[in-house]
């Protein structure tokens, strides 16, 4: 099996290296050909490894597969821990790696860096590999700072766009700052628990649940709670957790089918696994899993009033991806590590199709994307139509649908909960079921229904897209309905991830929820009782009523309202605040520095002022230099009378 494990996470990397070094030589065909070819061998054999864990009984894997160094008795390898978890997600990484890859021959048919793009894209995928396959602190932050790398390459795919690379400088510099926390976590890791083996350091977390650090000379803090908050706020950078969520929306300056693949399998959700693998610790520190479930509650709501009021069709999906990882984030501070996986496997599905379904309309309508510029598209665009409903409806959490599930599963998890914040949080998912369900099919009805507002000439050329574009959103519309109702018996109240994640007794809330679960029905059944299935069908007929009924409802709110638009235009003045606290201040403190540091200090006083003092001090000894014999003779007599002085007296 560990050929096979090789094989599954080198296959893109090596797609990924021909199309890049040899793309000229092998053309546009050849480009897709090796990396969708790459993609596809990783994607099989994941299903293979999956069907061998989960449905054969088949052995957990965890072992090196290399050894890099060792220094003081600490092994730096490359490792593969293969469990249902990793199993898990190396089939939701692949499956929809391998939709973007066979979309984007449609999609990016006319760019000049084709090539380019397929060699990224499937580097990307081998970057995520490493990192939801890694058995050591050591393989999972290469994994890590590897997707932030590609994405920065990715978002700037279009580099002569200056806000491109204004996105992808943003995106690098504050996953920067979420990484900084990361690799301190790392770092106290390895001080404490002398490796960097998942094993050996899950093993060895029960005895420092006591140990405290002084993080701030004379306070104790845990050290269990420093190391998850440390790693969280990395997790709170490649997630996009506010306030280290404002480089997501601007991800969208990269073509269509990255944004697919980062919102929905790979970076973005590489916190939210990160947290799961890392249960043991976080079970160790309820401070740490309350901060964790504010901080999602907080992006779930706040990120999702953002998304009512964008009009470019791709912010608003990016606006939805931030509030629903926003839920992931509260169902893993619930300790329903569970759920929030369960949410991250069901969003991939539906959350590419929506990114694709997107891209195709972009198609249709010569890459216009302001939603207001559009309308009427369902009768020409069936498929698209049809498909971009199922994926509204999952994002939802319409009953009998794939987000139906996990999404409920989260509410609930929460509401059982007795974790400091779980009130709070409680009610942050709860009001964002109405948001989501308000911006989705806001979108929905504004591009697919009413008026037709695109100009004539749009107008006589729109059509379906091709069949490389919507068989990719076919089939990513499957799952997107029934993948939900498959899972949630195993996943989320069977011993799916019993040898994955750790709960303690009581912090088992999924296990309450679990005590009334009557199967798949039994759940949709508690679900249309609740308050979510009727606060979702509310955001429904409110936008129906409000953006097609009677749509100069919504200029009177914005007029009458117009302060509540402003701050929710601008974005919370989260750019702002960056730009003149961060941005400004930081050139500010180099400007301070280059004119008293660098002008006054070094060129002033050392250089220039060493220079200077040399001058005066010749300038002094100079008048000496008399050149008259009785002048020399008076200094010698009063050097030796000097000399002899401190012979005599010294």
């Amino acid at each position: 099996m560990e050929s096979i494990y090789l094989t599954i996470a080198l296959a893109p990397l090596i797609g990924a290296i021909i199309a890049g070094l040899f793309g000229k030589q092998i053309g546009r065909a050849g480009a897709h050909s090796v990396t969708i070819l790459g993609v596809a061998i990783s994607c099989a054999l994941s299903f293979y490894v999956f069907k061998d864990l989960v449905f054969d009984g088949g052995a957990i894997f965890n072992g090196a597969v290399y050894t890099w160094a060792v220094s003081d008795g600490i092994r730096f390898e490359v490792g593969f821990l293969i469990d249902n978890l990793t199993a898990m997600m190396m089939v939701v990484v692949t499956f929809v790696s391998l939709m973007v890859h066979i979309y984007t021959i449609g999609y990016m048919a006319d760019d000049d860096g084709y090539q380019r793009f397929f060699s990224y894209i499937s580097l990307f995928t081998f970057s995520m590999l490493m990192l939801v396959m890694a058995n050591n602190f050591m393989q999972l932050f290469f994994g890590w700072e590897a997707v932030g790398l590609v994405s920065y390459l990715l978002i700037g795919f279009w580099f002569k766009k200056e806000t491109a690379i204004y996105a992808n400088l943003k995106a690098f510099l504050v996953n920067r700052v979420g990484d900084f926390g990361f690799i301190l976590g790392i770092a106290l890791v390895l001080m404490y628990f002398n490796s960097l083996d998942y094993r050996d350091v899950f093993s060895a977390s029960g005895h420092m649940a006591n140990v405290t650090i002084q993080v701030i000379p004379g306070v104790d803090w845990s050290l269990m709670t420093v190391i998850c908050i440390l790693l969280f706020i990395g997790a709170m950078g490649k997630s996009a957790q506010v306030p280290l969520h404002v480089w997501l929306p601007d991800s969208m300056e990269g073509p269509t089918p990255i944004s697919a693949l980062i919102h929905a399998a790979t970076m973005v959700t590489a916190g939210v696994f990160m947290v799961a693998r890392m249960s043991p610790l976080y079970e160790m520190s309820e401070t740490a899993l309350s901060f964790v479930m504010i901080i999602g509650a907080v992006t779930a709501l706040f990120m999702g009033f953002l998304g009512i009021i964008q009009n470019d069709i791709k912010r608003v999906v990016a606006y939805s991806t931030l509030s629903q990882l926003g839920y992931m984030v509260v169902g893993l501070g619930a300790s329903a590590y569970a759920a929030g996986i369960f949410h991250l496997m069901t969003h991939a599905f539906f959350k590419a199709l929506l990114f694709l379904a997107a891209g195709s309309v972009i198609i249709a309508m010569h890459h216009e994307q302001d939603i207001r510029k559009m309308g009427g598209l369902r009768k020409y665009m069936p498929i698209t139509y049809i498909t971009s409903l199922i994926g509204s409806l999952a994002l939802i959490g319409f009953p009998g649908f794939s987000g139906f599930f996990s999404k409920d599963s989260i509410i609930e998890a929460v509401h059982a909960s007795d974790i400091t914040g779980s009130g709070f949080a409680y009610f942050a998912v709860l009001a964002g079921v109405f948001i989501t369900a308000l911006y989705s099919f806001r979108m929905f009805f504004i591009v697919f229904h009413g008026k037709e507002r695109m100009d004539a000439h749009t107008k006589s050329h729109l059509h379906e897209s091709p069949l490389v574009v919507t068989l990719p959103l076919i089939l990513l519309a499957i799952p997107s309905v029934v993948i939900g109702y498959m899972t949630i018996g195993s996943m989320l109240f069977g011993d799916f991830f019993k040898d994955s994640i750790t709960v303690f007794s009581q912090h088992d809330v999924l296990g309450k929820v679990g005590e009334g679960f009557d199967g798949a029905l039994g759940f949709i059944t508690h679900g249309v009782m609740g308050p979510a299935f009727w606060l979702a069908m509310a955001g429904v007929a409110t936008a129906y009523y409000i953006f097609m009924m009677k749509p100069e409802i919504a200029d009177n709110i914005k007029q009458r309202f117009h302060f509540i638009y402003d701050l929710l235009d601008n974005k919370y003045y989260a750019d702002d605040f960056n730009d003149k606290v961060f941005a400004s201040g930081s050139r500010g403190v180099g400007k301070l520095l280059w004119k008293v540091g660098d002008e006054n200090i070094i060129d002033g006083m050392v250089v220039n002022g060493s220079a200077k003092t040399v001058g005066w001090v010749s300038g002094i000894i100079r008048h000496m230099q008399t050149g008259y014999l009785y002048t020399y003779a008076f200094v010698m007599i009063f050097g030796l009378c000097g000399l002899l002085s401190y012979l005599l007296f010294g």
